[in-house]
């Protein structure tokens, strides 16, 4: 009896020095995601990027209506929108499904790199991003930092800047670890509200839920939807799948990055050599989608409605003019991998269905940013 009662205190403790552990990673972790000392001028911190103020997106205009970040040496600039990185824990690890003969998951909008970990290693490294020269330029900064010296070594052992390989696993390791807190998904939307009976929706909010998981009137849930009943607690309302759904060159974002080659998505993934996945991009998760503008890879469209109505445009023939630009849609950017299948599902839109859907995508905002929905967003008030 002793020696039972001796092991599972040995249990006990072992468990507890585990979730001990897992806490100081996560602390230590968050303090990473604020710091800008990821940046090689010390002028970007992870959170400059995916600002938790509104939805762990990059607010800031850029020059380009929020459509690509700035990165640390104030003039490079991207040609992607940045993704939020709320409830990106909820990607799986990069695969391919046989069975649906599906790529899913991943980071970044291409999927390169396979989890959180890899995802948090990238920004630091990136000449057009937080531009440090090297991983040991950083390993170096920890090392005679006077707290975080000793928080690595306490967390991860005393020998972890001997290995600089390790080390720089380590502050991603940390960082992905924060990343899977609460903080980063709550869960707490009116959408959760009511699934909880603590919220009643409205008519229209509720007409826009009844279109949404409708497969006869519309095709949203077909990608937006990982659990299948439309009353599941916890749903991200994504597939993790890739899609190309036609959308256009940003051209105003080209001329100021000056990028003139295609943008090939999933096909840029080193693990992908499919030319019929050029064009592609992960279907993202919809929570805070009305807070996150602008939208696509690109950031080409600005307003959430005019999402909507571009969807309905494959099967609507009145909806052949983007009300951005008052002009005929212009021309998909990868026309050759369209998912026509998937996009001419479904009904024509009337605008009160429309203004239904982006009712109910509203309600898909965390409690804590619920004030942005009750007031107009202009593209330069969100970034």
């Amino acid at each position: 009896m002793k020696l039972l009662s001796l092991f599972f205190a040995l249990v006990l403790s072992a468990c507890g020095t585990e979730s001990n552990l897992s806490i100081q990673k996560q602390a230590l972790g968050k303090q990473l995601f604020f710091d800008p000392i990821l940046s090689n001028n010390r002028t970007q911190s992870c959170s400059t990027c995916h600002n938790p103020s509104l939805g762990f997106i990059d607010n800031r205009d850029n020059g380009v209506g929020g459509a690509a970040s700035l990165g640390d040496d104030g003039k490079s600039l991207g040609d992607r929108n940045t993704p939020s990185a709320a409830y990106a824990m909820f990607s799986p690890d990069f695969h391919f499904d046989k069975k649906n003969q599906q790529w899913i998951g991943g980071q970044f909008l291409d999927g390169r790199e396979q989890d959180l970990k890899g995802q948090a290693g990238g920004p630091p490294l990136n000449p057009t991003e937080m531009n440090i020269p090297s991983k040991q330029t950083l390993i170096n900064r920890f090392k005679n930092h006077p707290t975080y010296s000793m928080q690595f070594r306490d967390i991860y052992g005393n020998a972890i800047f001997n290995d600089v390989e390790k080390a720089y696993a380590a502050m991603a390791q940390s960082i992905a670890e924060f990343e899977k807190t609460k903080f980063f998904a709550p869960f707490d939307s009116k959408y959760d509200r009511y699934l909880a009976g603590k919220y009643e929706l409205t008519d229209l909010e509720d007409l826009g839920r009844s279109l949404f998981f409708s497969n006869n009137n519309t095709n949203c849930a077909t990608c937006h939807q990982l659990k299948k009943s439309d009353n599941a607690q916890g749903e991200t309302f994504s597939n993790y799948e890739y899609h190309n759904i036609g959308v256009p060159i940003n051209t105003a974002l080209r001329t100021k990055n000056g990028v003139k080659t295609i943008d090939k998505g999933l096909l840029n993934n080193p693990k992908v050599n499919d030319t019929k996945q050029k064009g592609k991009f992960r279907t993202p998760s919809l929570r805070n989608v009305a807070i996150t503008a602008p939208y696509m890879h690109n950031g080409v469209f600005k307003d959430l409605k005019t999402v909507i109505v571009f969807y309905d445009k494959y099967i609507n023939e009145n909806r052949a003019i983007n009300p951005e630009t008052n002009q005929p849609w212009a021309a998909a950017e990868v026309p050759k991998t369209i998912n026509f299948d998937d996009l001419k599902k479904g009904k024509k839109l009337s605008d009160r269905k429309v203004n239904a859907l982006v009712a109910f995508l509203k309600t898909l905002t965390d409690k804590r940013y619920e004030n942005f929905l009750k007031k107009p967003l202009t593209p330069k008030f969100i970034r």
